[in-house]
């Protein structure tokens, strides 16, 4: 099947998520679907699936082709069987010129499924070198663990596969990591062999992603519908036992701008583009909230060598029992978090009713309500104060850059 057309501005502004509905003959074993548009002005067309029951996959502006059959799919999207039916094509509008963008849709039917399987084969990471745990207080039995809270793979925007992305977590000295790819579970399935091949906890996470901001769900089991209303995400989330927060609420164009009905009890505070960390924007985002956030983390890593920066840029520290992923998402849950800008130097963590100071000599703790006290030296590097105030911890700079935080 072929179709070609143009899609103009004021489609974009009518409806942003358009569906484009094919019919899959019975005897049908894999469909390959490939898009083709002229992107050289700037347009950007998102890409994904739905077959008769549901959601078959997303890939958004990352790829322009997939491929669905029974035993394997392209990165992003579901294998299983080929149903007969209607299907449909999800094409995203992103970014339309008014010009408008001229793009064509094929749609391959085979009666035989492919055997090569198309996962992208990036570059896997080297044999793991794991750094030195850092000695840290422990608090009712339980201890402090570092992780990244968001990451991608080849299942969406990101260059690595769930292996290799591991690996690098391992090498990084992550305890855990949460995977959240961009609307999408199909890297689900690979989860556990790269746990357990890395010693690395992977949380299973998606990345609820449109026009008016993004949001992270942890340890949902089933897929999130970015097409509702965000509070539905919110309410599916917390369903399933999950944990939702909205990122970088002050990130460019994909800053958070979502009614919700219910306020947000998780959020990204700290992204890889609070790169000015004197611009005091994201705590007093975070201030408006009467209730308060629980702080997390995240470096929304995507390859190597790439913008974003490295994996584990920032580091969210979390209390917990054990480093399993229920255990780890309890501990979010009640707030036991701790941010820093990697997994050494700085740190502040909520020890009971103290805040503990590591490697902080020279640096200034500011409390909730604003008042300020000189660190100084502790020549063994720890130094406790208490900590009678509800709310936010943080360390900075005498130039006011903050350097860590704590809930």
């Amino acid at each position: 099947m072929r179709l070609d057309g143009v899609w103009w501005l004021e489609d974009r502004l009518r409806q942003q998520l358009r569906t484009v509905p094919f019919e899959v003959p019975p005897g049908t074993a894999q469909i390959d679907v490939r898009l083709g548009y002229d992107n050289s002005k700037g347009a950007v067309l998102d890409l994904g699936c739905a077959g008769p029951e549901g959601f078959r996959g997303w890939s958004g502006g990352a790829r322009s082709s997939f491929r669905i059959g029974p035993h394997t799919s392209t990165p992003g999207y579901l294998p299983g069987e080929v149903l007969p039916g209607t299907w449909q094509i999800w094409l995203g509008l992103h970014r339309i010129p008014p010009e408008g963008v001229p793009y064509s849709l094929e749609v391959t039917f085979s009666a035989k499924a492919s055997k090569v399987s198309t996962v992208l084969n990036y570059g896997e990471q080297e044999a793991m070198d794991r750094p030195p745990a850092r000695e840290l207080p422990t608090v009712d039995g339980r201890r402090w663990y570092a992780g990244d809270l968001h990451a991608h793979t080849e299942h969406s925007d990101g260059s690595l596969s769930v292996r290799a992305l591991a690996t690098l977590a391992a090498r990084t000295g992550l305890d855990f990591l949460a995977v959240t790819d961009h609307n999408t579970i199909s890297h689900y399935p690979f989860l556990e062999e790269g746990s357990a091949a890395t010693g690395v906890t992977l949380l299973p996470g998606q990345e609820v992603t449109t026009e008016l901001g993004h949001a992270n769900v942890w340890g949902a089991p089933n897929w999130i519908d970015f097409r509702r209303p965000a509070s539905e995400w919110m309410k599916q989330a917390e369903k399933a036992g999950a944990l939702f927060s909205v990122n970088h609420p002050l990130a460019g164009d994909c800053a958070w701008r979502h009614q919700l009905t219910t306020q947000p009890s998780i959020a990204e505070l700290w992204h890889w583009s609070w790169l000015d960390r004197t611009w005091g924007e994201p705590l007093a985002w975070a201030r408006r909230h009467p209730a308060g956030v629980i702080p997390v983390g995240g470096s929304d890593f995507h390859t190597p060598g790439g913008t974003p920066p490295g994996l584990g840029e920032p580091v969210t520290w979390v209390l917990a029992e054990e480093c399993t992923v229920p255990a780890l998402l309890e501990g979010i849950r009640a707030g036991r978090t701790a941010v820093s800008a990697g997994r050494t130097g700085p740190l502040l963590l909520r020890c009971g009713d103290e805040v503990v100071a590591l490697d902080a000599d020279g640096l200034v703790l500011a409390r909730p309500d604003e008042t300020r006290v000189a660190v100084g030296s502790a020549g063994s590097g720890r130094r406790t104060f208490p900590a009678s105030q509800k709310g936010m911890y943080r360390l900075e700079t005498w130039r006011n850059e903050v350097v860590a935080l704590c809930a």
